[in-house]
């Protein structure tokens, strides 16, 4: 696989075909080969957990974009939702499906996504990773900032997945140079997903007067002033390179400090952003801001 025809658009003009099942493999870490470019990166908005069952703009690019990449033999998922004191990666044969939000119909419930995990790639990660400690963990599973977008992108459920956990006791700079330690899984073929929102103050979410809240009105673009300064903020110095500015956000003026009121949806792109090789672009989707203060804005690194 060259490296820049790891994904022929992000447009879907034409899709890359299917290398295949790993349903019948218990284990394929440690004989997993490198190859001969990276497995490019992804950062996904992934908003509110009805993403995950109702066929919608976002969901759809998420399908056409998984369509656009070569198979992945497994993905590594870093979402916004499992925050602990310390590092951690699942371990577990088989991850439950977490259904970690309220308020939702009865639907959301149900959904079960049964993709395998790999204890030996967890392993595998725990000790590549030399900046800190990674701790195997048998207790969590997937969250719906995993299977929210895995399973619209891999319905099949085939793909090992793993989740890699937020120590949200650390400041950016923890999280980014933790990140870089994990790119040589690209080489074996392993899909990282960054999940989260660029933009994220739940408290001030809203629509526009007279708008009933549905599960269609969430989705529909609306933004406030600050959230679409923020959004296409973090979009310039994205395509800048400049990471530097993006670790260190809070100096990036009111509009981001208003837009990132807490950073667990933040730091999973600085993981995606850690990630990216000195030649590698970027292409983003899905940029847009919804009840106002969430940014649905999601980019490929390749």
């Amino acid at each position: 696989m060259k490296r820049r025809g790891a994904v022929k658009s992000i447009l879907g003009i034409g899709a890359i075909g299917s290398l295949g099942t790993l349903s019948g493999l218990s284990s394929f870490a440690s004989a997993l080969p490198e190859q001969d470019g990276l497995i490019p990166v992804l950062f996904v908005g992934h908003g509110n957990p009805y993403n995950a069952i109702q066929k919608n703009e976002f969901n759809q690019k998420w399908k056409e974009v998984a369509n656009n990449l070569p198979k992945p033999k497994a993905i590594l998922c870093i979402s916004a939702h499992w925050l602990t004191k310390g590092t951690y990666i699942t371990a577990m044969e088989r991850p439950k499906t977490i259904h970690d939000f309220s308020g939702f119909s009865e639907d959301l419930f149900n959904v079960e996504y049964p993709a395998p995990g790999d204890p030996d790639l967890a392993r595998e990660t725990s000790q590549l990773v030399k900046y800190a400690e990674v701790k195997l963990d048998e207790n969590w599973g997937l969250d719906h900032g995993a299977w929210s977008v895995i399973m619209q992108m891999y319905p099949e459920a085939d793909i090992p997945v793993l989740q890699f956990s937020i120590d949200y006791h650390k400041p950016g700079q923890y999280h980014y140079s933790l990140g870089k330690e994990l790119s040589s899984l690209r080489k074996k073929g392993v899909l990282i997903i960054g999940s989260g929102n660029m933009v994220h103050n739940l408290r001030k979410a809203g629509l526009p007067p007279g708008t009933e809240m549905t599960t269609e009105s969430m989705n529909r673009e609306y933004g406030f002033d600050w959230a679409i300064e923020s959004n296409e903020i973090f979009k310039s110095k994205i395509l800048a390179g400049d990471h530097k500015s993006l670790i260190e956000y809070r100096k990036l003026g009111n509009a981001v400090n208003r837009s990132v009121p807490t950073p667990d949806h933040y730091f999973p792109m600085l993981y995606s952003l850690s990630l990216q090789g000195e030649k590698e672009k970027t292409t983003f989707f899905n940029d847009k801001c919804v009840t106002g203060s969430i940014s649905m804005t999601s980019f490929l690194i390749a």
